[in-house]
């Protein structure tokens, strides 16, 4: 009994430790962007929301954070039907050299990204369309599609193949068949994969430092050319902005489909 409760005790400790190293940046985050002094300290200097309402004064903020939502927008609009596609395609059919497929997924993680992003601003370059914002988008569905394959095919997996006899066999036309049967069946993979592209694009920093130039920074190069000077208070507020919308997606995506889905398609 002493031993078991002894395990208990030591397993729970590390427990402890996980979550207080993992919940500890964002604790002094949240904490300094209500500081009432002029820099970063923790414990806050007093209580202030001047720091928020700073951010929503600057204009330059608030067109980088909107070229950021424009770059999640066209990263996820690109990812899924590419990436749904793929994910059933992988899943339902015998797929030819569906081994080296599997591997090539796996390139954008043995990549470094650095060496990514170079050659996607060497190919936009030849295109002369850097600078611009949508091929950021594109550059992060390239490097992120991965996760949006593994989602569709974690749930195209579970579908049965006598759900398109048994449409076939009604009539249904493969057209049909696929947007009134398999395609309901995969949309909780495809939306799992939608919200992951979304924050994921919403979040790159260097393809985005690579792609772009100075009057079309997105929000976290912004917060790279502000941190190369001097860290106040206001870019922590920023950092709790990123940390609440990756929390309503969270959120939205435990309403939607839920986070135990979630959990087994990866």
């Amino acid at each position: 009994m002493t031993g078991a409760r002894s395990k208990s005790i030591v397993i729970w400790a590390f427990v402890a430790t996980a979550l207080i190293m993992l919940s500890a940046p964002t604790i002094v985050v949240l904490g300094a962007s209500f500081t009432a002094g002029n820099i970063i300290t923790f414990p806050p200097d007093g209580f202030s929301l001047q720091w928020y309402a700073k951010i929503l004064q600057a204009g330059d903020l608030r067109q980088a954070f909107v070229r950021s939502l424009i770059v999640a927008a066209i990263c996820t609009a690109v990812s899924i039907p590419v990436g749904t596609l793929a994910g059933i395609a992988l899943a339902k059919y015998r797929v030819r050299f569906a081994r080296s497929l599997q591997v090539y997924l796996l390139l954008p993680f043995t990549i470094p990204l650095i060496g990514s992003g170079i050659g996607m601003m060497l190919a936009f370059g030849q295109m002369g369309v850097l600078g611009q914002v949508w091929p950021v988008g594109i550059a992060c569905a390239v490097i992120n599609l991965p996760f949006m394959i593994w989602a569709v095919t974690a749930s195209a997996s579970n579908l049965s193949p006598d759900l398109d006899l048994a449409a076939a066999n009604c009539g249904a036309p493969p057209l049909q068949t696929f947007f009134y049967i398999t395609l309901p069946a995969v949309l909780p993979g495809v939306i799992t994969g939608s919200l992951l592209m979304f924050i994921l694009a919403l979040n790159e920093f260097l393809v985005s430092l690579l792609l772009v130039d100075a009057r079309s920074v997105t929000l976290p190069v912004q917060i790279y050319n502000s941190i190369r000077s001097i860290i106040t208070p206001d870019l922590a507020a920023i950092s709790v902005v990123f940390i609440a919308c990756a929390g309503a997606a969270i959120a939205l995506l435990d309403r939607l489909v839920g986070l135990d889905i979630f959990l087994k398609s990866k």
